[in-house]
């Protein structure tokens, strides 16, 4: 078998580390190496084919991968290591956004820790059509599908939007499901998770972290590109906005 390519939060992970130490390689030797090496081996991705592979992010590997990090990086001046696409992608995520991306490692790790990201079962959708996730990672993508199809949650979240009265309506472009599919549709709307996880990190998700949206904004909200996550409703809200004056324009 052969060993299995890093994923995004792992890559996310490594990357965290070289920037942590100056955008400079790490040796095998080094005590930090060793903890990734095992914390990677800890990460509920891969098969146990590929966890019984001795070399499977072995210290080695993890140094030879900070290497890629630190020699593909636009400052370095000497001779690059050759490296796949998702790792080009992740030097650019983290020379972009930083800050985030500290944070989206800080949130895996967290997770892994208090193991709750142990729990929780693949998702649906925490991989696109494409066959990625975010620039985030799997992990955290899995984490935010679970909370947002916790059936009690959603419930309090459509509980908190009817309060005033009006119409369940999405967040982003006011579809009322009620409206277009009669009793069918009546009370049925779904939730998205407004603040991206290596954000909010591991507390408790709160209604306000909550937006109602139809499906297909909810799509597109967790639709995402290489380097990019999931957007807000108010990010979406301005896409729509900003297509449809490029639409006007065209005419």
């Amino acid at each position: 078998m052969r060993i299995p390519s890093w994923t995004e939060d792992e890559l996310v992970l490594a990357g965290a580390l070289v920037v942590q130490n100056g955008w400079r390689e790490l040796r095998t030797s080094d005590p930090r190496v060793q903890e990734l090496s095992d914390l990677l081996r800890s990460l509920p991705i891969h098969e146990a084919d590929a966890l019984a592979l001795p070399s499977f992010r072995s210290p080695d590997s993890v140094s030879r991968k900070t290497t890629d990090f630190m020699t593909n990086h636009r400052a370095y001046t000497g001779k690059a290591t050759r490296c796949g696409k998702p790792t080009l992608v992740m030097i650019d995520a983290f020379t972009q956004h930083e800050a985030e991306m500290l944070q989206a490692a800080q949130a895996i790790e967290e997770g892994i820790g208090s193991g709750e990201l142990h729990l929780i079962p693949p998702q649906p959708d925490e991989v696109d059509e494409t066959g990625a996730s975010a620039v985030e990672g799997r992990l955290l993508a899995r984490w935010a599908l679970f909370r947002e199809r916790n059936p009690k949650l959603r419930a309090q979240k459509i509980a908190q939007a009817r309060r005033g009265g009006g119409p369940l309506r999405c967040e982003v472009c006011g579809f009322d499901f009620a409206r277009t599919y009669g009793d069918l549709g009546e009370g049925y709307i779904e939730v998205h998770h407004v603040t991206p996880l290596h954000i909010s990190g591991t507390r408790e998700t709160k209604l306000d972290d909550m937006a109602c949206v139809c499906a297909n904004c909810h799509r597109m909200c967790h639709r995402s590109g290489p380097g990019e996550s999931w957007r807000t409703p108010t990010a979406l809200r301005e896409l729509i906005g900003k297509a449809g004056t490029e639409d006007e324009d065209a005419f």
